[in-house]
């Protein structure tokens, strides 16, 4: 029997979050990022690990109480959970009005997607290692673990739903469907080591 290959699958949390949002489905939000990759393999394929990469938005606490939610669901199924952070800015007014007012910036996430594929390719994590992402950032990562790997393992990008046409030079190698999401969903509720995680009302 022939041993399957070890796939290794990385997700841009918000590059992700943002392709569901556009969907203008808030039922797709729930997903289950371990079950999703396992969904997007081939059968000789194996799924090895699933990193997640995002940030908490801390100024807006709805918001920020579901995302703890969601990683803390995710985390028990098995996802390994990467946090950046956001970054505080001033915004001049372009209509010149003098005005500045106060944003937030993600912060960290493209490069510690770039610093884990990396040291997992040095460190043979994968054969084979899926990118979900928009965001041609990562275009230069991604060739360069295919160059300190010989071009022995296979790294890919894997566009989010409707995302494809927006990064061609990341030369995605399939789009993720709206159906593949509806079927990688969480349940209703998750045990976690803490106690159990309930779907927020307006993903239901």
């Amino acid at each position: 029997m022939s041993q399957k290959y070890r796939v290794n699958v990385y997700i841009d949390g918000f590059n992700l979050y943002h392709a569901i949002d556009d969907l203008n489905d808030n039922t797709l939000k729930w997903v289950d990022l371990y079950k999703l990759s396992n969904a997007i393999l081939n059968p000789h394929q194996e799924l090895s690990e699933v990193k997640y990469f995002s940030a908490y938005a801390t100024w807006r606490p709805d918001a920020y109480k579901r995302h703890r939610d969601y990683v803390a669901a995710n985390e028990a199924m098995g996802v390994q959970v990467i946090m950046g952070r956001f970054k505080a800015k001033q915004i001049l007014c372009k209509a010149q009005c003098g005005q500045s007012f106060s944003t937030h910036e993600e912060k960290e996430t493209d490069v510690n997607i770039g610093a884990y594929l990396i040291a997992d390719t040095l460190q043979n994590k994968f054969d084979s290692a899926l990118i979900i992402t928009a965001d041609t950032d990562l275009s230069a990562v991604i060739e360069l673990a295919k160059t300190l790997s010989n071009n022995q393992k296979r790294i890919n990008a894997v566009a989010p739903p409707d995302r494809m046409s927006r990064a061609r030079e990341l030369k995605h190698l399939f789009m993720i469907t709206k159906g593949k999401i509806r079927t990688s969903l969480l349940p209703e509720q998750t045990q976690t080591n803490t106690g159990i995680i309930t779907r927020p009302i307006k993903y239901n």
